[in-house]
C-alpha cells in the first residue's frame, strides 16, 4: 500500500507536535512543581484540591481570629488587673482611714491618694483600642464606658453608659467566643469612693463620727464587692485562653493534614516526570531521525 507524501508528512507532523506538546507540558509541570496545570489534567483531583484549599482558607481564618482574640483578651486582662491593683490600694487606705486613732489631718492626707486611685480606675474603664473604640462598653464601642456628671447628686455622679451585650467571634465550625468584657457595676464603686473622699475632705473629719464612718464603711464594702466582680472577669480569661489554645492546636493539626493532602494530590512526582521527559525526548529524537531518513527516499530507490 502506498502512502502519499502529503499524508505521510501530515502524519509525522502530528506526531511531532504531539510529542513536543507533551514535552512542553512536562517541562511546565516540573518548573511549577505541580502535576495539575489545568483542571482537565485530572478533574477529580482538581475538585479535591479545590475543596481542600477552601477548607484550608477557613481553618486559617479561624486561627487568625483566635490569635487576634487572644491578644485582645490579654490587653483587656492587663487593664482589669490594673483596676484591681488600684482598688486594692484604695481598700488599704479605707481600712487605715477607719482606724479611730487618726486625726483630721491624717484623714485629709489620704484624699489625694484616693482621688488619684479613683481617677485611674475611671480612665482605665474608658480605655480605647488602636481604632479608637471603647473596649469596656459592651457593643456600644463608640460610647465611653463610664461618664462623670459633677452636677448630679454625689452618689450618682458616675454612671455606666455602655451595655452588657457580647461581641462574638467565630473561632471554629459552629463555635464562637465572647471577645469583649464590660465594666457594668464599676460605677457603684466609683460613687462610693467619691462619697468617702468627700467625707474625708470635710473640715474636722473624725473617723469616729457616725456619718464619716458610714461613708468609709460603704466604700470599703463596695470595694470588696467591686474587687470580687472584676476578679471574676479576670478569672474567666484563664479558662478562655485554655479553650483558645486547645482550638488553635486542633486547627493547626487540621491545617497540617490538609497541607499533606494538598501536596500528595497536587505536587509533581519529579522522578516519574523525569522518566517520562527522557522517554518523550528519545521518542521525539527518533521521530525526527526517522522523518529525515524517510523523507530522502523516493520510488526510484526501490527500483
Amino acid at each position: 500500500m502506498r502512502i502519499a507524501s502529503m499524508q505521510y508528512q501530515a502524519t509525522m507532523l502530528r506526531s511531532l507536535n504531539l510529542n513536543q506538546g507533551v514535552l512542553t507540558d512536562l517541562t511546565s509541570k516540573m518548573a511549577n512543581g505541580t502535576r495539575l496545570l489545568v483542571p482537565s489534567d485530572d478533574p477529580i483531583a482538581n475538585v479535591r484540591l479545590s475543596r481542600l484549599n477552601r477548607e484550608q482558607a477557613i481553618v486559617n481564618q479561624y486561627v487568625d481570629n483566635i490569635d487576634a482574640l487572644k491578644i485582645r483578651l490579654a490587653k483587656n486582662e492587663s487593664y482589669l488587673d490594673g483596676m484591681v491593683n488600684d482598688m486594692n490600694a484604695g481598700r488599704d487606705l479605707l481600712v487605715w482611714a477607719l482606724d479611730g486613732g487618726n486625726t483630721p489631718d491624717d484623714l485629709k492626707s489620704m484624699v489625694n491618694s484616693l482621688t488619684a486611685l479613683r481617677d485611674s480606675v475611671f480612665y482605665n474603664a474608658n480605655t480605647r483600642d488602636q481604632e479608637g473604640k471603647y473596649i469596656f462598653s459592651g457593643t456600644e464601642t463608640n460610647t465611653p464606658a463610664m461618664t462623670y456628671d459633677p452636677a448630679a447628686p454625689l452618689s450618682l455622679q458616675y454612671a455606666y453608659a455602655g451595655n452588657t451585650q457580647q461581641q462574638q467571634v467565630v473561632v471554629g465550625n459552629g463555635v464562637t467566643q465572647v471577645a469583649n468584657v464590660d465594666v457594668s457595676g464599676l460605677q457603684d464603686w466609683l460613687n462610693q469612693i467619691n462619697g468617702a473622699i468627700e467625707a474625708l475632705k470635710a473640715p474636722g473629719a473624725d473617723p469616729n463620727d457616725a456619718t464619716t464612718r458610714a461613708a468609709l464603711q460603704a466604700a470599703l464594702s463596695g470595694t470588696d464587692t467591686g474587687l470580687d466582680a472584676v476578679s471574676q472577669k479576670i478569672a474567666t480569661f484563664g479558662g478562655v485562653q485554655n479553650v483558645m489554645a486547645t482550638l488553635s492546636a486542633n486547627h493547626t493539626n487540621v491545617a497540617l493534614s490538609n497541607n499533606i493532602a494538598l501536596h500528595d494530590i497536587g505536587d509533581l512526582d519529579y522522578a516519574d516526570a523525569g522518566t517520562q521527559l527522557t522517554g518523550y525526548k528519545l521518542a521525539l529524537e527518533a521521530t525526527y531521525q526517522a522523518y529525515g531518513q524517510i523523507s530522502k527516499l523516493s520510488l526510484f530507490d526501490a527500483l
